[in-house]
């Protein structure tokens, strides 16, 4: 499969999960704090390269992919290259620098479930929601016991498989992990054409 069919096919998935998160959001009032990105400072985030290739080919498209690339082998940070803390760069208000290309973790952790030990759904978000929306969050844990949509962290990654399963089942640091998709892409194009006419894509 061409490289920008796998670019077409992650974006169509997270655009369908982007419709699941903004229902469910609608139907519990669960939210995240205004320029939290608590969630993102996480030195220990794991992802596939595979859900950070639309970000990658949107770099090469924008001729930043190399320098991208050079800045992540130069770095010495564990938190994700892409988050930017408010005491580092004020305009990004302490979240995300590119937060249409965002990773396949970074949509589903707050708004989505995993199963326990027992096959029950539980839904996985941070503390902040927990303590300050107590009352939303039991609320929404019950209304899922008895039926409520919720996004499955599983689900997803194994749809998220069908498209490159290498790429997508391929656990690595969040760093290590956007390396990867650099790398794929740059790869990719080493003795390929620049695809014209796919600026829309990106």
């Amino acid at each position: 499969m061409e490289i920008e069919q796998k670019v077409r096919q992650v974006e169509e998935l997270f655009n369908h999960l982007d419709k699941e998160i903004t229902a469910f959001k609608s139907e519990t009032s669960l939210h995240c704090l205004t320029g939290c990105g608590k969630c993102c400072s996480k030195p220990d985030i794991d992802a596939s390269p595979l859900e950070f290739l639309p970000w990658a080919f949107h770099l090469f498209l924008n001729g930043l992919a190399e320098e991208t690339l050079l800045e992540l082998n130069n770095s010495t940070l564990s938190t994700c290259h892409i988050y930017r803390p408010l005491a580092l760069l004020e305009e990004f208000n302490g979240s995300c620098s590119n937060y249409r290309y965002r990773g396949l973790i970074c949509r589903l952790f707050g708004y989505a479930a995993n199963r326990d030990k027992y096959g029950e759904l539980r839904l996985a978000t941070c503390k902040i929601i927990k303590d300050d929306q107590l009352k939303n969050y039991h609320t929404t844990e019950e209304a899922i016991s008895k039926g409520l949509y919720v996004p499955i962290f599983t689900d997803y990654y194994m749809q998220l498989a069908q498209i490159d399963y290498k790429m997508g089942v391929t656990l690595l640091t969040i760093n290590e992990a956007l390396k990867m998709a650099i790398e794929e892409v740059l790869h990719y194009y080493a003795y390929r054409p620049f695809p014209g006419g796919l600026e829309n894509i990106a």
